[in-house]
């Protein structure tokens, strides 16, 4: 048998294999993303893995939308859905003295019960019934990526998504949520129908949220409408006096750990949505002259991270917080990088100390804070490049936040010819998927020439 190969199956082949893989999904603890930096798209070709992953994040997350504090079953203790709530992820129920002679329900424990504390052990019913935390998580890395989707497509559904699931959970009175944490990490038990400081740190990520706002808004996107950013930013305007005079806000702030660090991002992300960068500015201040003096050691090491039951994800969740702080204050024009602790640790110490000591379980979340220090502190020796690709492996120029931590090297993994020809100039993602689905067909017919 005589086995024919056309042109058009060759032409085809050898594009397809120019697309790189995609890396799956992660969702940071927190992180800041420059809107300037993205809508410049002076992206190096090595990014071109780290631009699809972040579309083909944004799809995967857009079929899970939208979502809303009135989705959830439970019902806080006010009687309306619309009060965020959740409850401690470490609080366990004790039984042994309610005296019950039949079984409880579950919300029979959660109102009767005692609740003890067992830090780093996470109880797995804490989202059976009130899942607020997860639905605002998957909500902020939603709005994030599909606004650097739209940065790098130009594709309006990206935006018109954005646009509809910011508006459900801010804006439209049927489905938002009451500006306020009162009900967040409930204790539960008899005394525990109420909201705790650890409960602020729920809404961290209101940092990824506001940098997907501002990709859009200062990008103007068409579907970007000025309803639902005026709406946006009443809402913001109306939870900022909360965070910053409740009391169990106010006890967030004075945590001296990671709590106290995400509180700033979240207060300074808020700040700069609504057009204060004054007050983020000194927001920024009051960190890095506040409780950051006190959370580094000579040596790099963070010794109320370190204390905790779970010490390597504790060190890298609160680097995160850092060094969203110190992007926050870049953005503003405040320069915190080089800030040092009282006992003479920064940050770039805290990380170099946390890539010394860290656990293979962990080891995933520190890569987003490694490539940040390299890309603002520089990598001579290649320390940090030569960290991820040992650690993270080959594919960690297609994570994410490849794309904005940068310089950064790809330690020659990345085929930049591929990446000039994929991203050539007027070439969106959006062409180059046509064209391969249009070489798929080609193959499938040229199938028959065999």
């Amino acid at each position: 048998m005589v086995v024919r190969t056309s042109y058009p199956f060759l032409a085809a082949s050898f594009y397809l294999s120019l697309a790189p893989a995609v890396h799956s999904f992660a969702s940071y603890a927190n992180d800041f993303v420059d809107p300037s930096k993205i809508l410049s798209k002076t992206f190096p070709p090595t990014t071109i893995d780290s631009q699809q992953a972040i579309v083909s994040w944004a799809n995967e997350l857009a079929t899970i939308g939208p979502w809303s504090v009135v989705q959830k079953s439970y019902t806080p203790p006010t009687g309306n859905k619309h009060d965020y709530a959740s409850f401690a992820p470490y609080w366990w129920p004790d039984c042994s003295k309610v005296g019950n002679t039949t079984a409880l329900t579950d919300e029979q424990i959660w109102t009767t019960c005692p609740y003890v504390v067992k830090d780093g052990e996470f109880n797995p019913d804490v989202r059976v019934l009130v899942n607020d935390i997860g639905s605002f998580g998957e909500l902020s890395d939603a709005v994030l990526y599909s606004a650097l989707a739209w940065a790098i497509n130009g594709s309006s559904s990206y935006a018109s998504a954005v646009n509809n699931w910011v508006k459900i959970w801010f804006v439209d009175p049927n489905s938002t949520m009451n500006p306020n944490l009162d009900y967040a990490q409930m204790q539960r038990g008899p005394n525990g129908q109420k909201g705790t400081h650890t409960g602020v740190l729920d809404l961290k990520s209101m940092v990824k949220i506001v940098s997907g706002v501002l990709i859009l808004r200062d990008g103007k996107a068409a579907e970007w409408t000025s309803d639902v950013d005026d709406g946006l930013v009443s809402w913001a305007k109306a939870y900022i006096p909360w965070l910053e005079t409740a009391t169990i806000a106010i006890e967030e702030r004075n945590s001296t750990n990671n709590h106290g660090s995400f509180y700033f991002n979240q207060l300074a992300a808020l700040q700069i949505l609504v057009g204060d960068k004054d007050g983020a500015k000194k927001t920024i201040d009051d960190y890095f002259n506040g409780i950051y003096l006190g959370q580094v050691t000579a040596d790099g090491n963070q010794p109320l991270e370190s204390a905790r039951t779970r010490p390597y994800h504790y060190r890298a969740y609160n680097l995160a917080a850092m060094i969203t702080n110190a992007r926050l204050g870049s953005y503003v024009g405040y320069n915190a990088w080089n800030t040092t602790t009282t006992k003479g640790g920064t940050i770039q110490s805290a990380v170099d100390y946390a890539m010394a000591h860290f656990a293979d379980e962990a080891a995933s979340e520190l890569y987003p804070v490694v490539g940040a220090v390299a890309s603002t502190y520089g990598d001579p020796d290649g320390k940090y490049a030569n960290f991820l690709l040992k650690n993270a492996g080959q594919s960690y120029p297609s994570d994410a936040s490849f794309l904005w931590n940068q310089p950064l090297s790809d330690s020659g993994l990345v085929d930049t010819t591929n990446a000039a020809l994929l991203a050539a100039p007027g070439v969106s993602w959006t062409t180059w998927m046509l064209w391969y689905l249009s070489c798929t067909v080609v193959m499938a017919f040229s199938v028959l020439d065999f």
